[in-house]
């Protein structure tokens, strides 16, 4: 069991109740105990891609949660929050409703490199304790601000104005199956809600933000609000893609414990490969193999400069590096 498993979170559950319900499922289904971590964390009021790397995996997470993300988020105008979503309390009020031309016209300056400042209730240290246990206990917290690049944001009409997802219907009716670039989420009882129309006010909008590492979706969403002269707070948040992975990968927890029961988990597991399919596979020779186990480097390789996934035959044996005709390890794989 070496591999990824991609989740698709539930409304409520933390990132590392995630990771516990995977070691679980793994001793239910016969698998006992390994290693297991998740390559991005995910509020609990946030839903979505959530990849667990298990085994030999988890020597990649970190280049998972260095990896860009794709989300869809709902800003509802006119209250900001402390916590920048709707599970805070209201810290400011605004009568003031953006245009979804004015929409339009403001989104520019919030795309390409920014500089943002996390919010105060989140997993960042400060001396030492996190950030939202120093809100928590009611501390006045001051994050420094932050450099983070946002490659695309959009618009998703259909979901602009009234109606759009809100948090308390942000786990309902949600398809873990549908693509990344598949239509909008609407809500399923209620069909999809009215498109803003040219000069109406705007009571609320969701956007699809493809983000470099680092980025906060609250305050983005904080700062959006403010440029446009007013306030708000997320009420909805889902993340479609981490690095390679999407909502096609994704697999509910029931999914997960069903499997899990009929000893068939590894029908769900992706190989360690598909963490990586941005990097292109070096074969070896098995004398070669040998080397790069040992630690040792690879000299006169012809291969050009760049990251690879090495592998003799099916085998995963290392991620590599290229670099003046000889090939080092960057992390071994104990396969």
């Amino acid at each position: 069991m070496d591999g990824w498993l991609i989740l698709d979170k539930p409304l409520g559950l933390g990132s590392t109740q995630c990771v516990g319900a995977v070691k679980r499922a793994l001793r239910d289904g016969g698998h006992g105990k390994h290693k297991v971590g998740h390559g991005g964390t995910l509020d609990p009021l946030a839903t979505g891609v959530l990849p667990i790397a298990i085994g030999e995996a988890t020597k990649l997470a970190g280049r998972m949660l260095d990896s860009d993300k794709i989300y869809d988020f709902t800003i509802r105008f006119g209250e900001e929050t402390d916590t920048l979503d709707a599970e805070g309390k209201a810290i400011a009020t605004s009568d003031v409703r953006p245009s979804l031309e004015t929409l339009e016209a403001v989104l520019a300056r919030f795309t390409g490199p920014i500089e943002q400042v996390p919010p105060a209730y989140s997993a960042l240290k400060v001396d030492g304790e996190r950030a939202y246990d120093r809100a928590r206990a009611g501390e006045e917290v001051q994050l420094a601000s932050r450099k983070v690049t946002v490659h695309a944001l959009q618009i998703l009409p259909e979901l602009a104005r009234g109606g759009g997802p809100s948090a308390e219907r942000m786990g309902e009716g949600v398809d873990a199956t549908a693509a990344a670039d598949a239509a909008p989420l609407h809500h399923a009882s209620h069909g999809p809600p009215p498109r803003a129309e040219l000069g109406e006010d705007l009571e609320e909008v969701t956007l699809r933000a493809h983000v470099s590492k680092g980025t906060y979706i609250r305050s983005l969403a904080r700062d959006i609000a403010l440029a446009l002269g007013t306030v708000g707070h997320v009420t909805y948040l889902r993340r479609i893609k981490a690095g390679p992975f999407t909502l096609e990968h994704a697999i509910s927890l029931d999914k997960l414990a069903d499997a899990a029961k009929g000893h068939r988990l590894e029908t769900l597991l992706l190989p360690l490969r598909a963490g990586l399919d941005d990097i292109p596979a070096l074969s070896l020779t098995p004398d070669q193999a040998g080397q790069l186990r040992k630690g040792q480097v690879l000299a006169g390789n012809v291969a050009d400069d760049g990251l690879y996934f090495a592998q003799l035959g099916d085998v995963p044996v290392a991620l590599v590096e290229a670099l003046a005709g000889q090939v080092r390890v960057v992390r071994g794989f104990n396969l």
